[in-house]
């Protein structure tokens, strides 16, 4: 299986995820997952008054100049991480 594949695959097991889940760790994987599919940001940071978009704007440009396989690997770690944290075989 090729990483692309691979990704692809936790992205849909990320969706999964427990309901606890925290609202941090969804915007890491928020933020890796934009780096891998899109790239650097390439929007202007939301308003102050719009705190949700603005905070995965954020974790976004958090992992900038990170190359898609880079972002897809950390990733895939992620949710494998996760998964073996909540008890739950990815």
């Amino acid at each position: 299986m090729g990483l692309r594949e691979e990704f692809e695959e936790h992205a849909e097991k990320a969706k999964t995820l427990p309901e606890n889940t925290s609202n941090e760790t969804k915007l890491i994987l928020y933020g890796l997952y934009k780096q891998a599919t899109v790239g650097n940001v390439n929007t202007s940071r939301p308003g102050m008054f719009n705190m949700r978009d603005r905070a995965k704007w954020d974790a976004w440009k958090g992992v900038e100049g990170k190359s898609a396989e880079q972002a897809m690997n950390d990733y895939i770690t992620k949710v494998k991480q996760l998964f073996e944290e909540s008890g739950v075989s990815c």
